[in-house]
């Protein structure tokens, strides 16, 4: 009963349709019907409750307040609010809610499955880590007890000889020193649980703002390669230019944002270390600050690998955000990239790519040094750091197959590096379009669905503009409508919409055209492509260039599936 979600939303169905819906992720659930049935199912024991914003305009708020409030030390039990706009006006009890709740996580509806979902694991998570929390207080009392009956023992057994009373002394003292040393210890966990709870949190925001701005990106993107096509003026065809060139820029640092938010299993495939590299330097750079002097030395033009590159991306950033926090009053990081020769038994014989991240930093002690790859160490001050960074960068290089190694000295800098498996060389694919491609796929028709106005408006004329006639849905209900008249060749649906998403419109449409072509637009960067199980069903990723878009729509219709 520990574990179980308590459900608070008296008015409609939504209590049910919540059950319901977490009853898919087997979650143990119950329904209450008002606050003072919520407050006498607490005490039975709840991994979490959500309650609806309208259930605290009642009374009966006094009980619950009075539960939080004697909660114990290690328990601070998580609520998710349901905030939304079918009360008429806010009292202020209501306003005050969050604040007494304590542990909150506000929701504004309407909210999509996925986020409530997601919102439900988050506090789970978080109260699984508190029952860990108390069984860790518990033992520790426990052993606390043992020792202090052993202590009385002792004293009551050897009260007549004062020898044995000093060595017990001493072995009491001793065991009570350790004993301070574990329970500081565990608090320095517990604050590593909770920093890792606001990271998690924070990844959550940033994958949700960093979707909606590919969505926006991708409407200016795509709008202005419209407009250096159709204009005719010189002038407007370069200030379209510079558009695009900056919008190429700010997808590229939302797609770097979203790698702190990225979930899905890793995307193993040929990557460019050196093109990598060089299109990071501006989020190194912002993220380094004014002190820092930054530089980049590459031993070839071009050193290949097979590795997942957002996760690469992640670890290199870590890395210099390290060697930042070392510098605080400024200093020099060299991010160097070589070719070198597995140095030992530990890495199998080849050739890899280096990666060295060096800073002129503080340096650390070299009793510590064989310690800063493990979990949850970490040298910095509490509050400052996870201890998760280099394990993270660890972790990232073994999955790629290669390792991780770190040389530090006190007053003289740290060299972090990367050994990743080098490959040869993949050239990039070919951009051109032969006229049987063209002549087999002109004149299609194409069905997009999108519920993003901007978005679908974009789409649809793209489309045209390539040479394909267009229907438009706002949502998967209308559009599966539409599909016996329409009839279209090619099935367009973005992946993250109201009622229905991307992957329930494709299900429901393949049931009336089994062989229909489909293309699933997404701009989240955790949709795992590898559990797609249609055919001819290709992914394309927001935001895309109308070249992009072009060659995803012909190969999608010559029946070549890509993601």
């Amino acid at each position: 009963m520990e574990h179980r979600v308590l459900i608070l939303a008296p008015f409609g169905r939504d209590a049910d349709v919540i059950a319901e819906l977490l009853a898919r992720d087997r979650r143990d659930t119950l329904v209450c019907r008002d606050l003072h049935a919520l407050a006498d199912a607490l005490p039975d024991g709840a991994g979490c409750a959500l309650i609806a914003e309208e259930a605290l305009t009642g009374g009966g708020t006094s009980r619950l307040f009075e539960w939080l409030g004697q909660q114990p030390a290690w328990s601070d039990f998580p609520i998710v609010l349901l905030a939304g706009a079918r009360i008429a006006q806010r009292g202020p009890s209501t306003l005050d809610a969050p604040e007494w709740l304590g542990n909150v996580l506000v929701l504004e509806r309407p909210l999509n499955s996925d986020t409530l979902r997601r919102a439900v694991a988050s506090s789970l998570r978080a109260r699984n880590r508190q029952y860990d929390s108390r069984h860790h207080l518990e033992e520790s009392r426990r052993h606390l007890a043992e020792r202090t009956h052993a202590q009385n023992a002792l004293v009551e057994l050897n009260d007549s000889l004062e020898g044995r009373i000093a060595e017990r002394t001493h072995e009491l003292s001793s065991a009570n020193n350790r004993l301070l040393t574990e329970i500081h210890e565990r608090a320095k966990v517990q604050a590593v649980l909770v920093q890792s709870q606001k990271m998690e949190a924070l990844g959550q925001l940033t994958g949700g703002i960093a979707h909606d701005f590919n969505n926006l990106l991708n409407v200016i993107m795509v709008n202005a390669e419209l407009i250096s096509r159709v204009a005719g003026d010189d002038r407007v065809r370069t200030m379209a230019a510079t558009v695009k060139r900056a919008t190429e820029r700010g997808a590229k640092l939302t797609g770097q944002l979203l790698t702190f938010s990225r979930t899905s299993n890793l995307d193993l495939k040929a990557v460019d270390v050196v093109a990598l590299l060089k299109g990071m330097r501006d989020i190194i750079t912002v993220s380094l600050g004014s002190t820092i002097h930054y530089a980049n030395e590459f031993e070839s033009d071009q050193m290949w690998t097979r590795a997942d590159a957002n996760q690469i991306e992640l670890a290199i950033l870590n890395m210099a955000i390290n060697a930042r926090d070392a510098m605080p009053t400024g200093g020099h990081l060299h991010i160097r990239v070589k070719e070198r020769d597995a140095p030992d038994q530990t890495l199998v014989q080849g050739r890899y790519v280096v990666v060295e991240v060096a800073d002129t930093g503080a340096g650390i002690p070299a009793d510590v040094v064989s310690r800063v790859f493990d979990p949850f160490f970490t040298t910095k001050p509490v509050g400052k750091g996870t201890g998760l960074g280099l394990s993270q960068v660890y972790g990232i290089a073994r999955q790629a197959g290669g390792t991780a190694r770190f040389d530090s000295a006190e007053g003289v800098g740290t060299t972090v590096a990367l050994w990743l498996p080098l490959r040869e060389r993949v050239e990039p694919e070919a951009q051109a379009v032969s006229d049987a491609e063209q002549k087999a796929t002109g004149g299609k028709r194409v069905l997009v669905i999108e519920d993003d106005r901007e978005v679908r408006a974009m789409l649809v004329e793209s489309l045209k503009m390539l040479g394909y006639a267009v229907t438009e849905a706002p949502d998967g209900r209308a559009g599966l409508d539409r599909l016996a008249d329409d009839n279209p060749d090619l099935l367009m649906v973005d992946f993250v919409m109201p009622g229905m998403n991307g992957i329930d419109v494709i299900a429901e449409a393949r049931k009336l055209r089994h062989d229909l072509p489909v293309i699933l637009a997404t701009g989240y960067a955790d949709v795992d492509v590898s559990s797609l199980t249609f055919s001819r069903c290709t992914v394309l990723r927001k935001p895309f260039q109308l070249d992009e878009l072009a060659r995803t729509v012909r190969l999608g219709l010559l029946g070549q599936d890509r993601t």
